[in-house]
C-alpha cells in the first residue's frame, strides 16, 4: 500500500502508533466522548453517519445512549440490547477507532 497517497492525517495517525479507546460516553447531541489510551480526550461527531441506513437505529436517543466498547476495541451498540449480538451478528453496529480519533476533535483543541 502507497501510504504517499494517505491524506496527511491519516499517515500522521498511523506513523505515530494506533490508539486504543479506554472509554466512550453518549451525549445528547448525538456526539461522543472517547478517552484514549495516551490520555487524549476527544468529541466525535456522528451527524454524518446517522443520516445513513447502517446507524440510522442510532437515530433513538435510547439506542444511542447504550454505546460501549466491544472485546475488539471498537465503539459499538447492540441494537436489541436482549439480543446476543455475538450469536446474532446483525445487531451490532460500530464504529473503528482508528477512523474515531483521526476525526474527531481533542476537547479544548482543533481536529487533525
Amino acid at each position: 500500500m502507497d501510504k504517499s497517497t494517505w491524506p496527511p492525517e491519516v499517515r500522521a495517525y498511523f506513523e505515530s502508533g494506533a490508539r486504543k479507546v479506554v472509554t466512550v460516553t453518549a451525549n445528547e447531541d448525538y456526539t461522543l466522548t472517547i478517552t484514549f489510551d495516551n490520555g487524549e480526550v476527544r468529541t466525535y461527531d456522528m451527524a454524518d453517519n446517522l443520516r445513513g441506513p447502517a446507524f440510522a437505529p442510532l437515530r433513538d436517543m435510547a439506542v444511542f445512549q447504550r454505546v460501549f466498547v466491544d472485546d475488539y476495541g471498537a465503539i459499538a451498540w447492540d441494537i436489541d440490547p436482549s439480543v446476543d449480538s455475538d450469536i446474532v451478528w446483525p445487531n451490532r453496529v460500530d464504529l473503528c477507532p482508528d477512523s474515531c480519533y483521526i476525526y474527531s476533535i481533542p476537547i479544548g483543541g482543533k481536529a487533525h
